[in-house]
């Protein structure tokens, strides 16, 4: 764990020229970002800069980087080579800050450019809302509203259906009495 943070805190002056970068931890390695884009991939202590466009794929191999290529030990791909579209950054960019940037900064474009291609969704997959809460947090109880009692003055308030009140009889007259 030292080992990685001393290596990311060089990574991150590596980049200054930049302006300032962020370093998050992912599938065993981590990667380089700056305004939220990924440009950069570290692995086994090697820098791997984005590079998925031709021209920039020949100015590495000019200057003697190779390909990231990941090989995953299990599942439906087992023992497939996959390049992941980053190349080594050139070693003697790893002396000199000025060239780092410089390398970092076309990487930073090409990762520029990629997200702008994407269609822009109405909600990034994992946007929470700004209220929201944490999944084990305790639920604010809420007043629930009162209900009327139902009454025989107020048919309103009962379940069922108010009964038709039955139509008065007239009473016979009671006769007079003398």
């Amino acid at each position: 764990m030292a080992a990685d943070d001393s290596f990311h805190e060089f990574v991150k002056e590596l980049f200054a020229g930049m302006g300032p970068v962020q370093i998050r931890r992912m599938f065993g390695g981590a990667g380089v970002f700056r305004d939220g884009l990924m440009f950069a991939l570290l692995a086994d202590e090697t820098i791997h800069i984005k590079a998925n466009d031709a021209g920039l794929k020949n100015e590495l191999i000019a200057e003697g980087s190779g390909p990231f290529v990941w090989t995953p030990a299990s599942g439906p791909r087992e023992g497939e080579h996959v390049d992941l579209g980053y190349w080594r950054l050139p070693d003697r960019a790893l002396d000199d800050p000025e060239a780092a940037a410089i390398w970092g900064r076309k990487a930073f474009a090409l990762a520029k450019a990629k997200a702008a291609l994407k269609p822009k969704s109405a909600k990034p997959k994992n946007a929470k809302p700004k209220n929201a809460q944490p999944k084990n947090a305790a639920k604010p109880k809420t007043a629930k509203p009162k209900r009327a009692k139902p009454t025989k003055k107020n048919p309103a308030t009962l379940s069922a259906p108010a009964k038709k009140p039955a139509p008065k009889r007239a009473k016979p007259a009671k006769p007079k009495r003398a």
